[in-house]
């Protein structure tokens, strides 16, 4: 099914008026991920990645709703406009810090060497790759309901790891995501209960660093069009 057909799926579902529509609706889809570890039970496997699947619908949903509301009558005490703008960041987040998460866990042959770019830029902005683990566990500690992760931040200029609380406080602007681990209790409490550290250190025995790398590559390019080449 291609995303015309989801939106008029979708709108129809919602009664939306493709006349009235601004025509600036996006669609995304949620994928099916393989996480071949022994690190998660199947069943907390399986409800995360239906977790994901409805994140996505919530989003294509509030994108079709944004085509057709009233920007007349947006305040800041309260609107229909306001409300569906700060749902889109939630789901947008939940959506792709989900996907990012998915993608760079549950490889049981994790290894990163030390001629890789990931190894070299880590140990350039941390200090040593150990200074960059203690970070990186502290801010998975510290997430209220949230994430830890390691980002490129295009203003300075270099990898920083960041705490993130539910899907949307305390990202800073002009980060892009390199690792990501999931630190809702959802995530690891069916098999973990409240001993996040040990979930959290499972997570990062798993690290697929290779797409990591490939993230880290991207990152590069953004930095040489960021800082003007130089």
């Amino acid at each position: 099914m291609n995303d015309d057909i989801i939106k008029k799926t979708i709108r129809k579902s919602l009664g939306v008026d493709n006349k009235k529509s601004i025509n600036e609706s996006y669609v995304t889809k949620a994928q099916k991920y393989s996480l071949p570890t022994e690190m998660l039970s199947e069943k907390t496997k399986k409800a995360h990645q239906e977790l994901l699947a409805k994140y996505v619908d919530t989003l294509n949903t509030v994108s079709a709703k944004l085509d057709t509301v009233s920007r007349d009558e947006a305040n800041l005490n309260h609107s229909e406009f306001r409300a569906l703008k700060i749902d889109e960041t939630y789901n947008v987040n939940a959506a792709f810090l989900h996907a990012y998460y998915f993608e760079n866990i549950a490889d049981p042959q994790s290894i990163i060497t030390m001629d890789s770019l990931a190894f070299l830029r880590i140990e350039r902005d941390f200090g040593s790759f150990d200074e960059w683990q203690k970070d990186f566990v502290a801010c998975a500690l510290s997430a209220r309901n949230g994430w830890a992760c390691m980002v490129y931040n295009i203003f300075l200029q270099r990898y920083i790891n960041v705490v993130v609380d539910l899907h949307s406080n305390n990202i800073p602007f002009g980060s892009y995501p390199v690792i990501v681990v999931d630190c809702w209790e959802h995530s690891y409490y069916r098999d973990y209960m409240n001993d996040r550290k040990s979930y959290v250190y499972a997570m990062m025995k798993e690290l697929n660093w290779d797409k990591i790398e490939s993230r880290i590559k991207t990152s590069e390019k953004i930095a040489k069009v960021t800082s003007g080449g130089k």
